[in-house]
């Protein structure tokens, strides 16, 4: 029986939360990529496992996609971002500023981003480049 793309993206998801390897995520998070290739939401998702795997490069194709399938998405902006600064890639400037206004008039995405900030420095903690995204990101905390 084959799972549903919905089930398996939210059965990812649940992985993750509950701590599961980020290798063994990555397979899971490609075939719903390859099933549904228009889910900014699985791109955005792989963009990160990914960076959390020491992988810029794939991130950084990932992340692309997801920004271009969904430009208001704050979260594919900063993973845009990483990657690029990881690659050591010009102009991911524009990505953080973009994503600073994007959480600066919705405060849902705001607490999601900072969430997610912290989610990636407790599995990383020696994360630079994600530690320099959130210094751009919120200055002032």
């Amino acid at each position: 029986m084959t799972n549903t793309v919905e089930s398996l993206f939210d059965t990812g998801l649940e992985r993750y939360k509950a701590g599961e390897p980020v290798a063994d995520l990555i397979p899971v998070f490609k075939e719903v990529c390859d099933r549904t290739p228009k889910s900014s939401a699985a791109w955005t998702c792989l963009a990160w496992l990914y960076l959390l795997d020491d992988n810029p490069n794939s991130a950084h194709k990932a992340a692309q996609k997801a920004v271009k399938l969904n430009p208001q998405d704050p979260q594919a902006r900063v993973n845009l971002a990483i990657a690029m600064l990881e690659t050591g890639q010009k102009g991911l400037r524009q990505h953080v500023d973009f994503a600073q206004q994007l959480i600066f008039v919705n405060p849902d995405w705001r607490e999601e981003i900072q969430k997610s900030i912290e989610d990636g420095l407790g599995r990383k903690p020696d994360w630079q480049s994600l530690a320099k995204v959130k210094g751009w990101l919120f200055p002032d905390e």
